[in-house]
């Protein structure tokens, strides 16, 4: 227990004193946390431009367009005359989408016949041409739910009838756990998380390939005597210890702050973030015995930062990956750690609910300690 307890001490001021581990475990951390949910505060996209190419210029077309532009999802920027017009404007980035109401928009409709709308919308960015399309889909089928109930009355239908006609099936959606339909919502609790795997990894990897990092076993305190195993377990201990104030800023006090809605308790976030930090404390020392130069870790793990990213399941969903990605995916913390925060913290999950992700954290705090070890007892043999 002494030697864990001195492993335990010395990794804490080294992770205090040497300037490139703390500047990736301890800084990096603030500025993430001040700089990075800002894109996303806005929550969802409001008041996409559009152009409006209107051929008809009836009392109807007009309507359309003035319900357009009070709808939160679209603003019609400009009403421009012909279509080559609105496509110049589609090119300078000006508007995202071009509306063309065709001639003979309202006549059509007070005929009873349809009458088409076309919309061009920039599909590049698939979250702009969602909110663009459900925006003019909306609005539209309301415009002519409401003339063709109109139609009916007038032909002697009664009111209740004539709306429940052109609506038969009221359908209401209810988002759960997201409210607001936010994509912040949404992304930033998993990004959290690789956030908190990431400076973890590089800064455990720095410690282990600095200057210093054998040191604990040549000290004057005493330290000589700690073996692989003890060395391993003062690590992981002092990495449990810093994580355990910089965790819960990242996985309770921001989501609050950013009004990420949170249905779980406290308890079972921070009993599930230990497994966490193990599994990815003992991944950093098998990367750190592994590429040995703090060159090389610092590449490898800018490498393999974008690939964690979208293999971890949020980018696009993990059930749709080929089994080959998700064989990859499986032995990185985040992939098993992701889903269990979102379901304890958003989705008001117990512990229980989540035991098949705790036990793969664990099993990969097993063998990634286990590995760490014996590379540990490796690098002591090579230094009699």
């Amino acid at each position: 227990m002494n030697g864990i307890a001195a492993v335990f001490r010395n990794e804490l001021r080294r992770i205090l004193t040497l300037r490139p581990v703390f500047s990736v475990m301890v800084l990096a951390l603030a500025v993430y946390a001040l700089l990075y949910p800002q894109p996303y505060r806005g929550e969802a996209l409001r008041r996409t431009p559009i152009a409006v190419v209107d051929q008809d210029q009836t009392v109807a077309s007009r309507d359309l367009v003035r319900r357009l532009d009070a709808s939160p999802d679209v603003a019609v920027a400009s009403a421009l005359p012909d279509f080559p017009a609105a496509r110049r404007a589609v090119f300078a980035r000006e508007v995202s989408g071009v509306l063309v109401v065709p001639e003979g928009f309202e006549r059509e409709l007070l005929r009873g016949m349809a009458s088409p709308l076309a919309l061009y919308a920039d599909a590049s960015y698939f979250l702009i041409y969602q909110r663009v399309a459900l925006g003019v889909s909306s609005v539209a089928r309301t415009v002519g739910a409401e003339v063709e109930a109109r139609r009916l009355v007038g032909l002697g239908v009664d009111p209740t009838i004539a709306t429940a006609a052109v609506d038969p099936l009221r359908f209401t959606a209810i988002p759960l756990f997201n409210p607001q339909e936010g994509y912040g919502s949404y992304v930033l609790p998993a990004a959290f998380v690789l956030i908190l795997q990431q400076t973890l990894l590089i800064g455990v990897g720095l410690l282990g390939t600095l200057p210093g990092a054998a040191g604990v076993r040549c000290a004057d305190d005493g330290t000589a005597m700690a073996g692989p195993f003890a060395t391993v377990a003062g690590k992981l201990l002092a990495y449990l210890a810093l994580e355990g104030v910089l965790a819960p800023l990242y996985l309770v006090v921001l989501p609050f702050l950013y009004g990420i809605p949170r249905l779980g308790g406290l308890l079972p976030t921070l009993l599930f973030t230990v497994p966490f930090i193990v599994a990815t404390g003992a991944l950093g020392l098998v990367v750190a015995a592994v590429f040995r130069k703090p060159l090389d870790v610092q590449l490898v793990m800018a490498a393999v930062g974008l690939p964690f990213f979208f293999l971890s399941g949020f980018a696009w969903p993990f059930e749709a990956m080929p089994p080959v990605a998700r064989w990859l995916a499986a032995p990185v913390p985040s992939t098993a750690a992701i889903d269990g925060f979102v379901a304890l913290g958003q989705l008001g999950a117990s512990l229980w609910d989540v035991r098949g992700h705790v036990f793969t954290l664990l099993t990969l705090s097993a063998v990634y300690a286990a590995g760490a070890v014996l590379l540990e007892a490796r690098a002591q043999r090579a230094q009699v």
